[in-house]
């Protein structure tokens, strides 16, 4: 299904496919997820922000938190230790992004909204 965008009449054509692509990169269902369990619990090691993100497999939340690390809305931090002991933490940009994407999550609540909704409006 594809979507129109109402873009103003001088835009750059470059702009709007920067503007699309982004969106589409960090708006993705998991990602939403993953800025909203890091907002509410902060650092986190993987195993923990596995069980906070219902319903996300363990390949799912890999691919999405370095995903996330290359756009800079995650720091992963390795400590040297045995066992390793990996943490992730929003970065600023991170902490940016959730504020303006999960700014709904609190209202939808309540409002009596269910995380299925809450999934439904970061889509």
């Amino acid at each position: 299904m594809a979507v129109s965008h109402q873009y103003p009449e001088n835009l750059d054509p470059r702009v709007e496919a920067l503007v699309t692509e982004v969106i589409g990169r960090v708006a993705d269902k998991w990602t939403m997820i993953v800025l909203e369990v890091l907002t509410e619990h902060g650092e986190l090691r993987f195993s923990r922000l596995a069980q906070l993100a219902e319903g996300i497999s363990q390949k799912m939340l890999t691919q999405t938190l370095r995903q996330m690390e290359r756009d800079g809305l995650v720091i992963r931090t390795i400590h040297p230790v045995i066992p390793p002991k990996v943490e992730y933490r929003l970065t600023e940009l991170g902490f940016t992004l959730a504020e303006a994407f999960c700014g709904v999550w609190p209202k939808l609540n309540s409002a009596g909204g269910t995380r299925r909704e809450r999934e439904l409006v970061s889509i």
